[in-house]
């Protein structure tokens, strides 16, 4: 059932959106990495001889704050080479657009293009109608997010495609991973030479349909196929990355290996 709407309750629920909705950037949480996170969602600045790639893209009212990362670090939007999405969904999408306009290619999976053409509509494993009653703790987090344009994400066209095994010629030659289930065309993103593997919503280290932490896959609030899902943990693990960077959650720094296991273990919702 719903948290009762007491006064006291309501300003815990109050804190917590205000929390979430502030913007924190962590520095070289791997080698010439930075996650700037917003909203419970992470994105990722990839230095690389004095050029940048942006990893996902938040939300709309997320640019703010990522100018504010890029002068932190030294840089602007000028030396941003491309904006490379792991997937569509709308919390990923968010500012892609309006970068778009400005000029930053926008890298993709073709396995995600009618998502990224249309943010709002993509099939899921499960309704997502009942998880707020059962799992009220997300509401916090909902509500942060659309404080901040969730709700509000333009669709892009005209998108770079990226394939599987590819080692992408931008800023830290990332390899693409193909790691389909969450969305169709999902992908992360593997860094061998930083130790690092950016996971996208292919595994987290928070679900933020169910509050749940530690390495899982996401619900299937938001996951197409979980069984798929499940199995492109195979691919991540053969990384065999030491740093694992999560669409939304906390840095896991224990290994890609330890991070699948854990989250076969904790199966999905």
């Amino acid at each position: 059932m719903l948290p009762s709407t007491t006064e006291s309750d309501s300003g815990c629920r109050t804190g917590a959106v205000r929390r979430r909705r502030q913007a924190v950037l962590e520095r070289d949480v791997a080698p010439g990495i930075h996650r700037l996170q917003h909203a419970s969602t992470n994105a990722y600045l990839i230095e690389d001889g004095g050029a940048v790639i942006l990893v996902d893209s938040l939300f709309p009212r997320s640019r703010p704050h990522l100018d504010t990362a890029l002068a932190t670090i030294g840089r602007s939007i000028a030396d941003v080479r491309a904006l490379v999405l792991t997937h569509a969904h709308f919390d990923h999408l968010g500012m892609a657009e309006g970068l778009q306009r400005e000029g930053v290619p926008l890298w993709l999976h073709q396995g995600d293009a009618r998502i990224a053409r249309h943010p709002y509509r993509y099939r899921t494993a499960n309704s997502r109608l009942w998880y707020p009653f059962r799992y009220p703790g997300s509401l916090p987090i909902f509500a942060a997010m659309t404080s901040v344009g969730a709700l509000s994400v333009d669709g892009v066209r005209g998108t770079v495609p990226i394939e599987a095994d590819a080692v992408l010629d931008l800023p830290g030659s990332p390899r693409v991973v193909a790691t389909p289930g969450h969305t169709d065309g999902h992908v992360a993103l593997h860094l061998p030479d930083r130790g690092a593997v950016i996971s996208g919503d292919a595994l987290v280290t928070l679900d933020p349909y169910t509050t749940r932490t530690g390495p899982r896959v996401v619900a299937g609030a938001a996951t197409v196929k979980p069984e798929l899902a499940l199995r492109s943990l195979d691919a991540l693990e053969e990384t065999d990355a030491t740093i694992v960077l999560p669409g939304h959650g906390e840095v896991w720094r224990e290994g890609v290996r330890a991070a699948a296991r854990a989250a076969r273990a904790a199966g999905i919702d």
